[in-house]
């Protein structure tokens, strides 16, 4: 039905999973097209979210793209072509380095100093963008097999998983504390039974303590055959516990 659908997409994209989004029946890899999309959703905030999924899925997968990488923010897409160490963006001057993934241009340093870090503490050499101990055999920072650092990559994917979590445990809390209003107004005279509600909340309450701890779960088995559906259902599972 399309109040099913609006929930499911709407969802997805608040999300940022709404790229490469398929049909939510297990066995159906049909992707929804964006007429589809934009005929279920009538928010124009979450269809400009979609848009701006549907760009940036669109940056990411073209080689020769790229986004300004001025730190304080900038939506600016750039060609990579010609601009070499010292871009400056158009949109906002910010001068960037597209040789290496340095976020701005480190002239007279080269990409591969750029890459060459030493601890402060122990004065251990290493390659940030691989991190392998640096030796003078190591290869030039733009040819270093790593494409990201790893460090980064982690934190990031921490950082997503950490949201989701906290964002559950705070549903959970907010389930606990509607069910004790609830209980506490049942037990006034004249009131109807509102049991059907307490189990409402009971349902909520362990839901989102799943939710939160299945993302903990994720976290540390992402690379296991089993985490597609592992996903899936984790997200058939948040679709009912938020219409509830």
């Amino acid at each position: 039905s399309q109040p099913c659908w609006s929930e499911y997409l709407t969802t997805r994209i608040e999300q940022n999973m709404i790229v490469n989004c398929t049909c939510p029946i297990s066995e159906c890899r049909a992707q929804p097209t964006t007429a589809f999309i934009c005929s279920i959703i009538s928010s124009e905030e979450i269809i400009a979210k979609y848009e701006k999924a549907l760009l940036r899925g669109y940056v990411e997968c073209c080689s020769n793209l790229t986004w300004c990488t001025n730190p304080q923010g900038c939506d600016q897409i750039l060609l990579k072509d010609g601009l070499g160490y010292g871009a400056a963006c158009s949109k906002c001057s910010w001068i960037s380095c597209f040789n290496c993934n340095f976020p701005e241009a480190h002239y007279p340093a080269s990409c591969s100093h750029m890459s060459h870090m030493t601890c402060a503490k122990c004065n251990h050499g290493f390659c940030w963008r691989c991190l392998k101990p640096w030796r003078p055999t190591h290869k030039d920072y733009y040819n270093c097999s790593a494409m990201v650092s790893k460090a980064a990559w982690q934190e990031k994917r921490f950082q997503d998983y950490n949201e989701r979590c906290t964002f559950h445990h705070h549903a959970r809390e907010f389930a606990t504390s509607l069910r004790n209003r609830v209980s506490s107004i049942s037990q006034m005279p004249k009131i109807r039974t509102l049991t059907f509600v307490l189990d409402a909340c009971k349902a909520l309450e362990q839901a989102r303590k799943v939710l939160a701890y299945s993302c903990v779960y994720s976290y540390y088995n992402q690379d296991t055959e089993s985490m597609d559906v592992v996903e899936q259902q984790t997200e058939s599972l948040e679709l009912h516990t938020n219409a509830l």
